[in-house]
């Protein structure tokens, strides 16, 4: 439907288009339906969108007098797309394959997508990676910090979105926090088994830890979680970390689990994320624990989200080992750094575990 055809709807209150679009007004932020009783904007403040969804996507808000998210869709395939968004928005940490979204609105995935495509213009993977990246920015200006943030968002590990995120954001992470103010911060990048290692340090202790692919994302996240701190490249200053933070990732780390009580740390973390750590440091390396059984354990039966949450904000890998927590079904989860290298972990403490 074209916008001046729209826009006669709208002026008209035709009820036969109730529920097959929504209007939003510039100058006041708000989308109704088309038969909404308020006084009618002015045509050049008006846009158009197919579902309620993608006007609130567009940073729009929802008119209470005429309730648009409560309109039913006068056209079924509409209502369909409109269901398929909800299940998208509804669990950010959810990633359904379009075979999985086919079975539930009955399409097989090569329709499922065209018509998703046909109503939304994007693919069901693009509009759930744009929702991801807005929910993260949302939080990040609320005042979480990056690695809050990105767990809340729903990403499972950092690399999705630190490998695109100026595209993503249209700047870095760290444009959008403030930390770290007077820290004076030495790090070194070097090969390990598992990729990139980042090891970074302040005067007090080890401050982070990281894997990748590659140097440049692994610096960019330093600099997010720590924007306003003197930050510098500088081997000398951090050689003494990097052994016993390789040899873990090697598998021959005396004690394993003990790792992090060799090594002077200087993190950021509350009350409830160091209980956590502690319970992570009482796990034994090659065993994991899942997240309601670390909860469990402290006290606190329905709080594996809230472990899961300590967990995605640990600055330093393998040194307080998150890798050892999993689902409650034996899956591996998320991780900040990605599930293979949480499994190339787990794999050689094991081995290690074994043979000692």
């Amino acid at each position: 439907m074209n916008s001046a055809r729209s826009w006669k709807i709208v002026r008209e209150r035709d009820p036969r288009f109730d529920g097959a679009f929504v209007y939003a007004v510039r100058s006041t932020g708000i989308y109704c339906r088309p038969t909404c009783p308020s006084r009618r904007p002015r045509r050049h403040q008006v846009e158009f969108y197919p579902l309620p969804e993608l006007a609130e996507r567009a940073g729009f808000r929802a008119c209470l007098r005429c309730r648009p998210t409560e309109a039913k869709a006068a056209d079924r395939r509409i209502e369909l797309v409109r269901d398929l968004c909800r299940r998208l928005d509804g669990d950010p940490e959810s990633r359904p394959s379009l075979a999985e979204l086919g079975r539930a609105a009955g399409l097989s995935p090569f329709h499922l997508q065209r018509l998703f495509k046909q109503v939304v213009s994007i693919t069901p993977r693009q509009y759930a990676e744009t929702r991801r990246i807005e929910r993260f920015k949302a939080h990040l200006k609320r005042g979480s910090n990056v690695t809050d943030a990105l767990y809340e968002a729903g990403y499972g590990s950092s690399s999705r979105l630190y490998e695109g995120a100026s595209a993503k954001l249209g700047m870095t992470p760290a444009t959008y926090r403030a930390g770290g103010k007077g820290a004076r911060i030495a790090y070194t990048i070097v090969e390990s088994p598992l990729g990139r290692l980042l090891v970074a340090a302040t005067e007090r202790g080890l401050c982070g830890v990281s894997l990748g692919d590659r140097a440049r994302p692994l610096e960019e996240f330093l600099r997010g979680e720590y924007p306003e701190a003197a930050i510098r490249r500088d081997d000398a200053a951090v050689a003494p970390f990097v052994a016993p933070v390789m040899a873990a990732l090697e598998g021959k780390a005396p004690a394993g689990h003990a790792l992090d009580r060799l090594l002077p740390l200087d993190i950021r973390a509350t009350a409830f994320q160091w209980r956590v750590y502690e319970a992570l440091r009482r796990i034994p390396a090659g065993s994991t624990r899942s997240y309601s059984a670390v909860a469990r354990s402290l006290g606190m039966p329905k709080g594996a989200r809230a472990v899961a949450r300590a967990c995605a904000t640990n600055n330093v890998a393998v040194v307080i080992p998150c890798h050892r927590v999993v689902r409650e079904n034996g899956d591996l989860g998320g991780y900040r750094w990605g599930l293979e290298r949480k499994q190339a972990i787990l794999d050689r403490e094991r081995r290690s575990a074994k043979s000692s």
